[in-house]
Order: C-alpha cells, then sequence, then structure tokens
C-alpha cells in the first residue's frame, strides 16, 4: 500500500522463482533419479547379423526402406514381406511414455514394435518396420544407432509414414479432399521419379520420419517420404492400400508379392485389429 501519492509500490510477483529454483543446487537423490530416467529411456538396437561376425564392421545397405506406423508397417507386411524371402536380423527395445516395446519378433502391426528384416536373396535390402512411437529426446539415438550400423555410401532411403488430414494446410477445405491421399518429400540427392505429386509449403513434417529425412539430408543421401494423409487413426484397408502406387516404383516394384496373397495378408490385419478394438467397446 502506497503511503503518499506518487510513490512507487512494487507489487508482489512470482516472476523470476523459475530461474531461481533450476539454479538450486542438485541434491544427490535428485541426480540418482535423473540417471535412472535417462538410462530407462536408452534405446537398443539389438542386430542378430553381428552374432556372426565382427561387430564393429558396418552393414552394406543398398536400400533402406522404412515404415513409421501400424498403416505404413501393415501395407509392408501384407505386400511386400513374408516368411520365406525376408529374415529377421533386428529389433529395437525403447520404453517412454507412449511404448513399451521387448525384443519379441512374433508381432504384427496391430502390436507395438520396431523390427528390421533383410532380403534373403539380397542382403543389401535392408527394411524396417515402425509401429512403436518414439519420442522426441530418443530419435537422435534411434538414428545414430540405427544409420551408425551401415554404410552410408551408396545407400538410398525410402520412408513410408502417415498423418492427419487435418495437420494438411491448403486454401480449400480439408473436408473437399478425397483422402487418403500421398505426398512426397526429397532429399537433394533424390534424382529418380516419385510416384506422387510432391508436399506443397507451407506444410511440414514432423517426428521420426521427419528425423529421418533430415538425417539424410545432413549426410547427402538419397531418400525420400511418401506420406499419407488420412481421416482415419486406427489400422484401416483403405489407408494401407494408398500406398500402393508405391509398388511401382524403382525401390518396391522388384520387392512385390503375389496380389491374391497380399489380400488375404491385408484381411488377416484387419481382422485381428477389429477383434483387439472390440475389447473397449
Amino acid at each position: 500500500m502506497a503511503t503518499f501519492f506518487g510513490e512507487v509500490v512494487v507489487a508482489p510477483s512470482r516472476a523470476g522463482l523459475d530461474e531461481e529454483e533450476e539454479a538450486r543446487e542438485e541434491t544427490p537423490e535428485d541426480r540418482e533419479i535423473r540417471r535412472e530416467i535417462e538410462k530407462k529411456r536408452e534405446i537398443d538396437v539389438l542386430w542378430t547379423w553381428k552374432s556372426g561376425g565382427c561387430a564393429e564392421e558396418p552393414l552394406v545397405c543398398s536400400r533402406f526402406i522404412v515404415a513409421i506406423g501400424r498403416n505404413a508397417a501393415a501395407f509392408l507386411s501384407s505386400f511386400i514381406l513374408d516368411s520365406v524371402c525376408w529374415e529377421v536380423v533386428g529389433v529395437v527395445k525403447l520404453w517412454n511414455e507412449w511404448c513399451r516395446t521387448s525384443s519379441t519378433t512374433n508381432v504384427l502391426p496391430t502390436d507395438s514394435f520396431c523390427l528390421f528384416y533383410r532380403l534373403i536373396s539380397d542382403p543389401t535390402v535392408l527394411l524396417c518396420q515402425c509401429s512403436c512411437y518414439v519420442a522426441e529426446d530418443q530419435q537422435f539415438q534411434w538414428l545414430e544407432k540405427v544409420f551408425g550400423s551401415m554404410q552410408k555410401k551408396g545407400l538410398q532411403v525410402t520412408i513410408l509414414s502417415t498423418c492427419p488430414v487435418a495437420d494438411y494446410k491448403t486454401q480449400e477445405s480439408t473436408l473437399t479432399l478425397a483422402s487418403p491421399f500421398l505426398k512426397a518429400l526429397k532429399t537433394k540427392e533424390f534424382q529418380e521419379q516419385v510416384c506422387c505429386p510432391l508436399l506443397e509449403q507451407p506444410n511440414i513434417v514432423r517426428d521420426l520420419p521427419a528425423a529421418v529425412l533430415s538425417y539424410c539430408q545432413v549426410w547427402q543421401i538419397p531418400a525420400v517420404l511418401y506420406q499419407c494423409y488420412t481421416d482415419v487413426i486406427q489400422l484401416d484397408t483403405v489407408t494401407i492400400e494408398a500406398f500402393k502406387p508405391l509398388l511401382s516404383s524403382e525401390v518396391l516394384k522388384s520387392l512385390a508379392k503375389d496380389a491374391s496373397e497380399s489380400t488375404k495378408i491385408l484381411k488377416k490385419f484387419l481382422t485381428t485389429s477389429e477383434t483387439h478394438n472390440n475389447i473397449y467397446i
């Protein structure tokens, strides 16, 4: 309260308290808790191909296909992967607020996992299905440990991912857009023809797909990201089949399997997903 007219009175304020609290000396208990959390959030990439050879020898890889998200992973399982031509060569173990993975390889795209496969007839072709959430503070670890195991010379990367159509920025209403639809974003070094229109400005990509593409741009690795904009969050037939134009690309056309077999596997995944979702109805 002012004692005379014109007196400057400083009102009570908590401004600066946050800085003071941050500057407060960290106790041994605080340090121990922080170390335990950091240790728990460390990512482990376990490679089976290293067990039979030199652990320090990088994997020679010509094509690396990364499917991020359940629909993208289901596309690869339905149209590319099979147990005869591909073998599991690695798994990612990680923990965060939204994900608990394990080292098991007996999984479906409806599960939370991250697995690596190698083409038996051509071991330089590597494929990754990543249905688990990789937090922002874990993405750099993921990139360093995955790409750190590969030779970057002669490597070409293809990324598949999905995101909500509401994130797509356009002058027209997103309600009138025929979703799902594909957009592509590539690095400067990628010279091949893309299978869909390029992503227009001011649209951006985020999370792990953006991290992988940025890593390739920095290391001058030819890479292309195919992002499917969809209005369905769950595992969905239409969203999965929206990736089918990619089967004509130079990278995937030689890897595609029989169409009838792909349809059977796709129906199996969707039946499994529907059964799982009905538990919560």
